[in-house]
């Protein structure tokens, strides 16, 4: 069973090549054009079919779709599914060790199988197919590469290590974007230029230049995201930040993007309180400047996410020292994935009173250690402010520069000589005044976006 969303495709397409290889019939069926009195007659046939020509594969595609658990839903014991299964199952223990009849089947949504389905004599072998880790995302874009004329600087191995968490589908659609870039450019080759553009747009989205902004909505847009840039660099144990932008991309005004250095397998508990500090990064560079009463509503996705992180914190993972490591998280059983209509109370009232008061209290302690951070910082942030109105776009070595208090390099390939409220006669933004040096706390695939509500 494949188990992953971005891969299980692969399986679908390599059973068919490797049998045109072969030179082995192959026929596909689907249930579609078949009535709900015949579907589970027609899965006996198709289950039968294969003993009278052994030896051979059976591949069912999205096996959950008549394979989910049994039980109240909404359909009944009558449910058409319920009795596809049935007849499945019946198919199955049919089948001998010795007959050569191997049957694969692949979903994205293991959990909600039946029990019975997966029991030995059936699906008994489970094959997890994960996301590509580093050298998987190099052969992969190799692959993808082949189709495309690259310019010299192109590097696999570059570019995998910058993509992580990218499925096998998502490499393909970098290598197509970038040569759309290149096209677009009247390029004949694609170079870095190109997949780094491609990069952000499957990040961050499409920009949307055509959106009008006012100079004051895009001053409160550049203080926002450097208030998440500057928590984010100076917390323990964050993603070093990527890229900062105030340019509109999708739903978003700006964004604040952290790449991390290498593929996330677990997450500190430090870890994930630096992320809720930077997730309030923007709405306090907001409150800060502009006052409370002038707050806007652009932080609604990132208290979304951060109270979310915070439950989690407290109800999951056992990062709360009053409740301990427990989980008091409540069941997720959804009636449409056949689990119960009713759902079982799993904790007192008291209890759900102490987790609200130890997700505040995570918050709220986070909230005020980014509070005093941009408060010793406010002169990064006035000069990361004007960076951001000339440049629109900041990348890591402008951020260096920023944070080290020198002068602002500009971007790759910016050529207007624009001027800046805080910048020299050049155009270019002065490095901010050593007030006091940044104070960083005990040293120990994150995106922060502005929403336009």
């Amino acid at each position: 069973m494949a188990r992953r969303v971005p891969v299980k495709p692969c399986w679908q397409k390599r059973l068919p090549a490797k049998r045109k290889c072969l030179s082995l019939p192959f026929r596909a069926l689907t249930l579609l054009k078949c009535s709900s009195v015949s579907v589970h007659l027609v899965c006996a046939i198709c289950l039968n079919r294969p003993r009278r020509r052994p030896p051979c594969i059976i591949f069912i595609d999205e096996i959950d779709a008549v394979g989910r658990q049994r039980g109240a839903g909404l359909g009944g014991g009558h449910d058409e599914r319920e009795q596809t299964l049935n007849q499945m199952l019946v198919e199955m223990d049919g089948f001998e060790g010795n007959e050569g009849i191997i049957v694969i089947a692949a979903t994205n949504r293991p959990d909600v199988l039946d029990p019975a389905l997966l029991r030995p004599g059936r699906f008994d072998r489970q094959v997890v197919v994960g996301l590509p880790d580093v050298r998987g995302r190099e052969q992969i874009l190799k692959v993808h590469m082949r189709r495309v004329p690259l310019a010299t600087d192109i590097d696999a191995a570059i570019i995998a290590r910058g993509t992580p968490g990218f499925s096998g589908a998502d490499l393909a659609n970098l290598v197509n974007e970038a040569a759309l870039f290149a096209a677009r450019s009247n390029k004949r080759v694609v170079s870095m230029v190109e997949f780094e553009k491609a990069k952000d747009k499957i990040m961050m989205g499409a920009e949307r230049r055509s959106m009008v902004m006012t100079e004051a909505q895009k001053e409160s847009t550049a203080y926002h995201e450097a208030g998440h840039a500057i928590i984010g660099r100076l917390v323990p144990e964050h993603d070093p930040v990527h890229k900062v932008t105030i340019i509109p991309r999708g739903r978003a005004l700006g964004v604040t993007f952290f790449l991390p250095e290498g593929d996330a397998i677990s997450a500190s508990r430090q870890k994930l309180e630096s992320q809720i500090s930077t997730l309030y990064g923007g709405r306090l560079a907001e409150e800060i400047i502009y006052g409370v009463e002038h707050v806007s509503t652009g932080a609604s996705n990132d208290i979304k996410v951060a109270t979310n992180l915070a439950r989690n914190m407290v109800t999951q993972w056992g990062f709360s020292e009053k409740l301990g490591p427990l989980l008091y998280a409540e069941e997720d059983g959804e009636v449409f994935l056949g689990r119960s209509v009713a759902k079982a109370k799993h904790m007192s009232d008291e209890t759900a009173r102490i987790i609200d008061q130890e997700v505040k209290h995570l918050i709220d302690t986070n909230y005020q250690r980014a509070r005093q951070i941009l408060g010793e910082n406010m002169d990064i942030l006035h000069a990361m402010k004007d960076a951001l109105m000339k440049y629109e776009t900041i990348d890591a070595p402008q951020i260096d520069d920023l944070m080290a208090r020198r002068e602002v390099r500009p971007p790759a390939g910016w050529e207007d000589p624009g001027t800046s409220s805080n910048s020299d006669n050049n155009g270019t933004p002065k490095a901010p005044r050593p007030v006091d040096e940044p104070r960083t706390p005990n040293p120990g695939n994150t995106m922060s976006e502005q929403f336009d509500k």
